[in-house]
């Protein structure tokens, strides 16, 4: 007889599927579908965090843990009384079993990424009832598992999971499916598309590969930024009960656009006393500060001057670097994140920009959407971005604050309003109908969207990125063709595919 079932076996593939997927794909309904069958409850194509009931169980997962649990208990007690089993099976309970360990665990993983400091003894501690449940199911006499699982190892990417997950859940909302890709693109780029090869090799390295973050201004290129340098694997030491690189340091942020040349190179390698005017001590900046589990992250790449790309790209490529003023060669630990506006292409035409530092950078690299992609696709997100900003501003009055907002829009801009400026233009717009009842957009949109970037070429008001942007968006409308668009503007199709703003597709028609 064999070890499982065809039932169970069928059970537990769809488990181990859905256990290794990118939670904010809607493949990941597909999985909890087929574990479920008719179990399974209808819900949203994607995963977003409610806004009406942010506070909303994922009822799915629950019942996936509820089904699973008497299985796995029943396999265990099978394998203390088998001598073999095949390796496929075995490791169709391990998936299982790490699930399993997963959902227990979850709720207190959630309650101690709140407790911060306040307990720093005794934080972690429930990892002696997670080493318990762990040599329960895995300390098997005469049984050999195939993957080598280490709890400590495995306790440290839970947390991780954890954290990643209600990092990018919480804040970037919006049940488009242009946002839903862009949480599925920051997983990806914590975790790669493959979670066990992550699990097996990945995990500690992921710090070698530079992530460039695009896209247009107010779209949200920090907050993605920061949910990346937040989500990084940190390892759990059981000896002191503690996570190695928790704290401020994990996300330094430096604005290129905000400080000179001279305290940009300051801040991101340090400096001698006496190396310029002003250096009256030792300086260590953040590439020195940053430690393995941190991340440095550059904002307004585009910005940057030429002779400290040269200093950066040696950073990418030997990851080391030297204080301003010294020769000391230092190592530089962590990740390195970046982000523009800009179209560095059309800066690398210009020798504004290196092309090797592009390349460097671009290994792994996340486009955020406008807000007018989002509506485009979704014309409810609207309201859910507002009622999510209106409880940071206003607190308890935010449902009413959200409702004059969204009437306020509707009756003075129309849902065809652009939003030239994405969610900063919005939340300018919220605060100005929270305190005068009135908002007035630097940019008035003509009624017609080619009259519009007529208006917005000739007033010298768009960037090099979004006339690019916004001509490939023309020509794809005319063409709809990405190879015919690329062969009349001379550049590759997935070049034209990148560049076309799907929100002004849309209101041209």
């Amino acid at each position: 007889m064999s070890f499982l079932s065809s039932a169970e076996r069928a059970f537990l593939k769809a488990v181990s599927d859905f256990s290794y997927c990118n939670p904010f794909l809607p493949e990941h309904s597909e999985f909890e579908r087929a574990a479920l069958g008719e179990e399974y409850v209808e819900g949203e194509p994607v995963w977003s965090q409610p806004v009406e009931n942010p506070e909303k169980p994922r009822e799915n997962v629950w019942r996936i843990f509820a089904k699973l649990e008497p299985v796995v208990e029943e396999l265990r007690r099978r394998l203390a009384l088998r001598s073999a089993v095949r390796a496929d099976d075995l490791a169709l309970y391990e998936d299982a079993v790490l699930y399993l360990l997963y959902q227990r665990f979850y709720p207190k993983f959630y309650e101690a990424s709140f407790a911060g400091s306040a307990r720093p003894v005794t934080q972690w501690a429930f990892y002696r009832e997670f080493l318990h449940d762990w040599r329960t199911f895995f300390e098997i006499d005469g049984v050999r598992f195939p993957s080598g699982h280490e709890p400590e190892l495995t306790f440290s990417i839970f947390r991780q999971i954890q954290r990643a997950f209600e990092q990018i859940f919480r804040d970037v909302i919006g049940g488009s499916l242009p946002a839903a890709r862009l949480r599925g693109a920051i997983w990806q780029s914590v975790f790669t598309h493959d979670m066990r090869r992550y699990r097996r090799t990945l995990y500690s390295r992921m710090g070698e590969f530079a992530t460039l973050i695009t896209g247009p201004s107010g779209t949200g290129k920090e907050l993605v930024a920061r949910a990346i340098g937040l989500s990084r694997w940190a390892a759990f030491r059981e000896r002191d009960m503690t996570f190695a690189g928790d704290g401020a340091e994990m996300f330094l942020p430096i604005n290129i656009n905000a400080l000179s040349p001279t305290l940009v190179e300051s801040e991101l390698f340090g400096h001698r006393r006496g190396s310029f005017t002003g250096a009256v001590g030792d300086r260590k900046g953040w590439l020195e500060t940053c430690t393995p589990e941190g991340s440095v992250f550059l904002d307004e790449l585009g910005e940057l001057d030429a002779s400290i790309q040269v200093k950066l790209l040696r950073v990418i490529e030997t990851r080391t670097f030297h204080r301003v003023g010294d020769t000391a060669s230092l190592a530089f630990r962590g990740k390195l994140i970046a982000a523009t506006n800009r179209d560095l292409a059309v800066q690398i035409a210009n020798r504004a920009f290196r092309e090797d530092l592009y390349f460097r950078l671009c290994s792994d690299q996340i486009t955020t959407p406008s807000l007018a992609e989002q509506l485009a696709d979704s014309p409810q997100v609207l309201g859910e971005v507002i009622l999510y900003m209106c409880r940071r501003i206003a607190g308890d009055d935010a449902e009413e604050l959200a409702g004059e907002v969204v009437r306020w829009i509707r009756t003075n801009l129309g849902s065809e309003y652009p939003w030239p400026g994405n969610y900063r233009e919005l939340d300018q717009c919220i605060k100005n109908v929270l305190i005068r009842r009135d908002y007035r957009p630097s940019r008035t949109p003509a009624s017609n969207p080619l009259e519009q970037i007529y208006s917005d070429f000739r007033a010298g008001g768009l960037t090099a990125d979004e006339l690019v942007s916004r001509y490939a968006t023309v020509v794809y409308g005319q063409t709809r063709s990405y190879e015919e668009t690329g062969r009349r503007l001379g550049i590759d199709r997935r070049t034209v595919k990148a560049k076309v703003d799907r929100g002004l597709l849309a209101r041209l028609g």
